[in-house]
């Protein structure tokens, strides 16, 4: 890990996590500067410190609900992605996928895996906990599938999406997306802009 690079905490089941993927190109072409992303499984830092998803916290709070619908038509409508669906699965129990992103990584396939897996979960509407699905999804993304899902499996792989996972809330992380420059965080699509002022600090 290099502490000079910005860290960009990701779980295939939050859609606002999808959202702020497909913002990160551009915010790297300003600063010139690549996000790592790490893996954390959003359940178990949920766990860890306490917190709900919003699905559930805001359970009985129907204009809460609505404005955050709201918030990520507004966001989908400004960055004109117009292939994003809400997916009908959800939420998907993202565990599998989480350590298949783990093997990738491992196997230097991360960024092809995350634009497929991201795809199939907020473009396409897939059943991303589904194992036929998941081997169908990378088949077609042009990865080697089997050695994938055979990997997720990997003793050590499961130890170190645990071991990110732990790591990201000893560093005052509670949710997904979140963000670290340096040893700043940030929390949520609506930093981004503070994001990427604190890149531009770092770097000058």
């Amino acid at each position: 890990m290099n502490a000079a690079q910005p860290r960009f905490l990701f779980d295939f089941g939050s859609p606002n996590a999808y959202l702020v993927h497909k913002v990160l190109p551009d915010i790297e072409a300003r600063t010139g500067t690549a996000f790592e992303y790490v893996p954390v499984l959003l359940g178990g830092l949920f766990k860890l410190s306490g917190n709900r998803s919003p699905i559930e916290t805001y359970a009985g709070v129907a204009n809460r609900r609505a404005y955050d619908t709201l918030e990520i038509g507004r966001f989908v409508a400004k960055h004109r992605f117009d292939r994003f669906t809400m997916n009908p699965h959800f939420p998907v129990n993202t565990l599998q996928i989480m350590r298949g992103a783990v093997a990738a990584q491992k196997l230097n396939r991360l960024a092809p895996y995350v634009d497929a897996v991201f795809a199939a979960m907020w473009e396409n509407g897939l059943n991303m906990a589904e194992p036929e699905v998941i081997g169908r999804v990378l088949a077609e993304a042009g990865l080697d599938g089997a050695a994938l899902v055979a990997g997720s499996q990997d003793p050590e792989v499961k130890a170190q999406l645990m071991a990110n996972t732990q790591a990201a809330f000893e560093q005052g992380a509670f949710g997904a997306p979140t963000f670290f420059v340096g040893t700043h965080m940030f929390f949520g699509k609506d930093r981004l802009r503070d994001v990427e002022e604190a890149i531009g600090k770092q770097a000058g």
